[in-house]
Parts: structure tokens; sequence; C-alpha cells
């Protein structure tokens, strides 16, 4: 399934600090994260993921450290901050703004016996 782009760009930001809520990780993490969390409906890719994850760096949302992988790689390691924390918290509720939004638009066009049911 293809995933148009503005919406890849608008969930980007709160994927990702959700991601990390979770705990630290490295970029090839994050993004296998994100294949898990899609089942392979979302294949995003580095030249998408670490400009992203560099803008967070700059606002102070995630911190980065250099560690060692388990195969003895030099990797960088994202880490939430508290600033981050609060960043998720508001991305959250306007989620679910724009969630319960689309829902009753999609109830209303398919109406009650094929009513959309998200949790």
């Amino acid at each position: 399934m293809h995933i148009d782009k503005d919406l890849v760009a608008a969930s980007a930001t709160p994927l990702v600090l959700g991601i990390l809520a979770d705990g630290d990780l490295h970029g090839y993490g994050i993004l296998k994260r994100v294949g898990e969390l899609s089942d392979g409906r979302m294949q995003w890719t580095d030249g998408m993921l670490y400009p992203l994850l560099h803008r967070l760096e700059r606002n102070g949302w995630v911190s980065a450290r250099w560690g060692v992988s388990d195969a003895g790689r030099k990797r960088k390691h994202y880490a939430l901050t508290a600033a981050g924390r609060e960043a998720l918290e508001q991305r959250q509720a306007q989620w679910d703004v724009v969630a319960d939004a689309l829902r009753q638009v999609w109830n209303a066009v398919q109406g009650p016996d094929e009513a959309v049911a998200w949790a």
C-alpha cells in the first residue's frame, strides 16, 4: 500500500517520539520498529529518518550519544528527553482531535451499518 508523502511527513515526528518513549534506539532500530508497527506497510528510508532525528535533536526533544551495537558496530543511539516527552504528549492530543474528526466524517459517509470502529 502506498501512503501519501504528506501523511508520512505529518505522522513522522509523533511516531518517532512515541517509539523512543519505549527506550533508546539507533536509527536502524527505529526504521525496523516503524516497519513492525505498520505490519510492513510503512517503509522509511535513511534519507527520511536521519534529517528528522537531527531536527528533533536541534529542538531538544531527542538526545544522541555514540555507542557500540551487540555486533560491535559504532552506532548513534537516540533517547527521548523531558522536552521530547512533553512534545509527544502535545502531539498525542493533537492526533486524537484529528483522528476523532476523521472517524466522524468517515462514519457519516459510510452510514451506521459500516461505521469505522477505532480504538
